[in-house]
């Protein structure tokens, strides 16, 4: 009786994946969720994320780099248009596009699939990359909803795979993360060294941290004239530990003296505000104690300035 041949080893599968949709889908809430840490920030509020953000999902067998992309949407000002073509552009480097849809129906059951969302299936399908659609926040619709919503995507595209999930629960998002493993081209080697979450620098995180408090505690009208821009991230007196002090001083720029002083508050306790709750998430993420100053600057139409757009990294 012969011996029986090894199995072969399973072939390691690596690559990118985009996450598209339409503003305040689900796209970061998805990202932080897969990596146990929070990289990219969430609102309520949608176009939260302005820019691409990576992050890197490593399991056994799979790599998968996420990028985490600006919701897409018929863009008015120089801003929004640079969102849009930063999430367009991502998609031509990517070997996979993942597009997000909400569960839910609407009144009488039916699903609209708005023109908003069939030009970015449009897009999705340009790009000639393999397509899986993800129905999101399938925690919040009755199960006998999902199946309106898939139907009314399914004919749009030749998507290799439908999958409803919820980032909140946690519920389908590891049969996510398989569609989208097998979806990826086979490899030799790791993209990224195997402890890597995202290439986000601590200093771009705390730009974050702090606009995201501005976007929760403020106005609706505010947050998207706002920009956060770190001028001292200093660790000097942060140890090899991760303990000790970082000072960050941070620069919030607005358009107009009406939203300096509605960021400020009475009696600063705005800016107070905004700052305890920044500071506290990250003295988390960093892991020592954070010395976090903020100050308020008003900068007309920075947002239609290309040369302010591109030192904001925008």
């Amino acid at each position: 009786m012969g011996r029986k041949k090894p199995a072969a080893a399973a072939k390691l599968r690596a690559g990118f994946v985009a996450i598209v949709g339409r503003p305040n889908v689900g796209k970061s809430t998805l990202l932080n969720r897969v990596l146990g840490e929070k990289v990219a920030i969430v609102s309520p509020r949608p176009q939260t994320t302005r820019t691409r953000i990576l992050g890197v999902h490593t399991a056994p067998g799979a790599q998968i780099a996420f990028f985490d992309t600006p919701g897409l949407h018929r863009a008015k000002g120089a801003l929004n248009a640079r969102m849009v073509e930063t999430a367009l552009a991502t998609l031509s480097e990517v070997d996979t596009v993942l597009l997000l849809v909400e569960a839910g129906t609407g009144p009488g059951g039916r699903v609209e699939v708005g023109e908003a969302t069939r030009w970015i299936v449009e897009q999705a399908k340009r790009s000639g990359k393999p397509l899986v659609l993800g129905v999101s926040k399938a925690d919040r619709a009755p199960r006998e909803t999902l199946l309106p919503v898939i139907a009314a995507y399914q004919g749009l595209a030749p998507w290799t795979d439908v999958v409803p999930f919820s980032s909140f629960t946690g519920e389908n998002v590891d049969a996510l993360l398989g569609v989208l493993a097998r979806s990826l081209p086979e490899s030799d080697a790791l993209l990224f060294p195997e402890d890597m979450l995202t290439d986000q620098a601590e200093r771009q995180l705390a730009a974050e941290y702090v606009r995201e408090q501005v976007m929760l505690q403020t106005r609706q009208e505010l947050p998207y004239a706002v920009a956060v821009e770190v001028e001292e991230f200093d660790e000097s007196a942060r140890d090899e530990g991760r303990s000790g002090l970082v000072r960050i001083s941070a620069l919030l720029l607005v358009e107009r003296s009406s939203q300096k002083a509605i960021l400020i508050g009475k009696r600063g306790e705005m800016l107070k505000s905004i700052g305890t709750r920044a500071r506290e998430g990250l003295e988390r993420l960093l892991g020592c104690k954070v010395f976090l100053k903020l100050t308020v600057k008003v900068e007309e139409r920075w947002s239609e300035r290309a040369a302010t757009l591109q030192k904001l990294g925008l």
